[in-house]
């Protein structure tokens, strides 16, 4: 019977605070506002300005530390290549995070559904605590630490009789266990806030360092605004990708230069690799460290194992498998957050950026020796035609459902990335290029 008094007085409370509330609007003059609502209004007025303050600090900060990298490309790769790792590493920590607290809310519901089904002995048990101590039991499942304490000290004075000590320790070793879950809860959330500010600051900073990146871009590139309505308007004109890469690498400058320099590496790239197939050598993770180079570090036949999947989230699609829509899937497809951070895979030229047919936004690379790497259902790509990019290097970012008109169907709620890989037009399984600890689950 005390619920439905407790709601009663809640109710009563509640329409008495709305009576006052409305009073005080009609009748102003009549309500002075109190020394602690003022001291509390003060205190929040001033945390908004330290906090205003604090914000316009960091933000001046990262703008002298962008200035100091100046047209230091070494430099400014490297901190975009780490901070984007870093969004990367905090991102996946949010998903674990999240995951876990998932499971937990689960384990606390069927705790707390466990001990409401038992209500009636629980109650017995406090009944006789109660008339033991002559105290009020207390609230179980509002206040489940109080219950856990009464028992604990219940036992210890010796004030259960023997035949209810059983059923004690039982009610009590499941309150203990709830209490310690609402703990581990509560830690959980406060770590999940932490990482959601770091991954918010870290954002902020790899935008700008992005916005740094394409302006030097933009100043080397004249031409770049025409260039990429030059490429939009060419991409009209065709109705499948190997016709796109082929009408970008043969009709537009840019690109062209691109298609130039990927084959000029690939055949040194391939020099390099004979050398040291000759000496033993095997490429590593280490061979990606040179933030300075502007030509593929290796050649891509010779990155299998090496390349780290471009955004965090779930392999919902294989190459090979059904496309969701009666085809074959000519590429993978990742399930990843939204607004997730979108990498490069490989170092490679871009021969296009920008919308086509059903891919939504489609990012294109020329990763040289005939290989092409395409990446699409991004919401924002940051790169633009020519320009080179390293691996691990920010080039998009995700929205906040499908792009791709052939997951769409299947999957409107959640971003989905689509990446293909192309030998001389004809799309190839990506598995053997992957890093090993690049399963089903993305490292970050």
């Amino acid at each position: 019977m005390r619920a439905p008094v407790l709601n009663l007085l809640l109710i009563a409370s509640v329409s008495g605070a709305s009576l006052a509330q409305a009073q005080t609007v009609t009748a102003p003059q009549t309500a002075a506002v109190s020394p602690d609502a003022i001291k509390q209004r003060e205190q929040e007025l001033e945390a908004a300005r330290a906090s205003k303050k604090s914000a316009e600090e960091a933000q001046a900060k990262l703008k002298s530390e962008i200035t100091s990298l100046g047209q230091d490309r070494t430099q400014l790769n490297q901190q975009l290549i780490d901070t984007a790792a870093n969004v990367r590493t905090v991102e996946t920590k949010i998903d674990e995070a999240e995951a876990r607290l998932r499971s937990m809310n689960g384990r606390e519901l069927a705790m707390r559904g466990s001990l409401e089904s038992r209500r009636a002995d629980i109650v017995e048990v406090l009944a006789a605590l109660q008339r033991a101590g002559r105290r009020t039991p207390p609230a179980l499942l509002v206040r489940p630490e109080d219950a856990l304490q009464s028992l604990r000290t219940a036992m210890l004075l010796g004030a259960v009789v023997p035949e209810l000590r059983g059923r004690a320790e039982k009610i009590a070793g499941e309150l203990g266990e709830l209490v310690a879950l609402r703990k581990s809860i509560a830690t959980e959330r406060d770590q999940l806030a932490s990482d959601r500010d770091k991954v918010r600051n870290d954002q902020t900073r790899l935008s700008a360092l992005v916005d740094e990146r394409q302006r030097q871009q933009a100043s080397r590139e004249k031409d770049l605004d025409a260039e990429n309505s030059r490429a939009v308007a060419l991409s009209r004109q065709v109705g499948d990708l190997q016709g796109l890469i082929a009408k970008m690498e043969q009709d537009l400058q840019s690109a062209a230069r691109a298609a130039e320099k990927a084959a000029e590496a690939a055949r040194q790239a391939e020099a390099k690799a004979a050398a040291n197939a000759a000496a033993s050598a095997k490429p590593g993770p280490g061979t990606f460290k040179d933030r300075s180079r502007t030509t593929p570090a290796i050649a891509f036949v010779a990155a299998k194992g090496l390349l780290p999947l471009p955004v965090n989230g779930n392999k919902i699609r294989d190459f090979g498998g059904s496309d969701g829509v009666g085809g074959v899937q000519k590429g993978i497809s990742l399930a990843s957050r939204p607004g997730s951070q979108v990498t490069t895979p490989c170092d490679g030229w871009v021969v296009y950026a920008g919308p086509f047919r059903s891919y939504g936004q489609l990012l294109i690379l020329n990763a040289g020796g005939g290989y092409h790497v395409l990446i699409a259902g991004m919401e924002r790509i940051s790169v633009n035609i020519g320009q080179f990019v390293l691996t691990g290097e920010p080039v998009a970012t995700m929205g906040s459902t499908s792009q791709v008109a052939s997951i769409l169907a299947t999957n409107a709620s959640q971003p989905v990335l689509y990446v293909e890989f192309r030998k001389d037009g004809t799309p190839i399984d990506p598995g053997p290029w992957w890093a090993a600890n690049e399963g089903e689950k993305v490292r970050g």
